[in-house]
């Protein structure tokens, strides 16, 4: 089976969307997402430096469009009906869990370009009312690294893996867990504006929950991971309460690793910007080929891996 994965915020650089506007239809494509999203991302994928795509408005709509686009580039027109002839399972960080919904066909592509407007805008401004970070916590005993977290006041906002996980909350917390880290392991903080994936991200969940109902979501048309537990969602209305939810409480991507290893993954596509899901997998799940299409000079390589996935349809619903 084939895990095909989105990543999430942080993932973007400056400049990073610039090879993929040389493909064909890339920039009427971009420009379209861009205007369901109401804002420049051709300007913000291009030519927009570090300090403006950090911004949570502009980046999580920025992610979730460049997984479409490279989407788009290795599956073709309709990616999501394309999977539906392979075995296939799919699934997003944070962020990219919009996206994985709109491959899976949970989502138009409009809808999840909405969706992801709300969600960044109602983010930043929750980030906005208190001074608020993450930082990640590598290496540790996980049980002393979650006590750590806990004494600092913190919340194990992504549970990464086994050796990674993000605590999120005040910048002065993360300051105090910095100050007297868990033994054998590194704070090191992140570039993001707000402490996601915790109740200090209450008011975006209002506003989407708002939302929803002018939304239509459908049962995914191939398997779906929810970041909550790990778990295949099962219809449309609950992946985008997943979505929904998953703005306030932890990512657990450990749980989607370990239920792609028991589905019988062999094969992962990081789709762009890459890079990070693909380097937990290798550390992760033992055996399995990876690809993170950083550029359009990687599309040849997750061919490839599609190619000797491409003859059963186990993964489909």
């Amino acid at each position: 089976m084939l895990a095909i994965v989105c990543p999430g915020q942080g993932s973007q650089s400056p400049g990073f969307l610039s090879p993929w506007l040389e493909l064909p239809g890339v920039h009427e494509q971009l420009a379209a997402l861009g205007e369901a999203a109401g804002i420049d991302l051709l300007a913000h994928g291009t030519t927009s430096d570090a300090e403006t795509i950090k911004d949570t408005a502009v980046a999580q709509p920025l992610i979730v469009a460049a997984g479409l686009i490279a989407a788009r580039a290795l599956l073709g027109e309709d990616a999501t009906t394309a999977m539906a002839g392979l075995s296939v399972v799919v699934a997003g960080h944070s962020v990219g869990e919009i996206t994985a919904a709109a491959l899976t066909g949970t989502l138009s592509q409009p809808e999840a370009m909405a969706f992801v407007r709300e969600r960044a805008n109602r983010m930043a401004e929750a980030a906005a009312a208190t001074p608020t970070g993450m930082a990640a916590v590598v290496g540790g005993d996980p049980d002393e690294v979650l006590a750590a977290i806990a004494a600092a006041g913190l919340t194990p906002a992504n549970m990464n893996s086994k050796g990674q996980t993000v605590a999120a909350g005040t910048l002065e917390q993360i300051a105090t867990l910095a100050a007297a880290p868990p033994a054998k392991a590194r704070v090191i903080p992140l570039q993001v504006a707000g402490a996601f994936h915790t109740h200090h991200m209450a008011p975006a969940v209002s506003a989407l929950e708002t939302l929803a109902p002018s939304l239509t979501p459908h049962t995914p048309r191939v398997a779906l991971l929810s970041n909550h537990d790990g778990a295949v969602v099962l219809s449309g209305a609950a992946a985008l309460e997943s979505l929904i939810a998953q703005v306030s409480r932890p990512v657990r991507w450990d749980l989607c690793m370990e239920t792609m290893a028991a589905m019988g993954v062999t094969g992962l596509i990081e789709l762009t910007p890459a890079g990070t899901l693909a380097g937990l997998a290798k550390r992760g799940m033992s055996g399995v080929a990876t690809v993170a299409v950083k550029t359009p000079d990687d599309l040849a390589a997750a061919q490839d891996l599609l190619a000797a996935h491409s003859a059963s349809k186990e993964g489909t619903l």
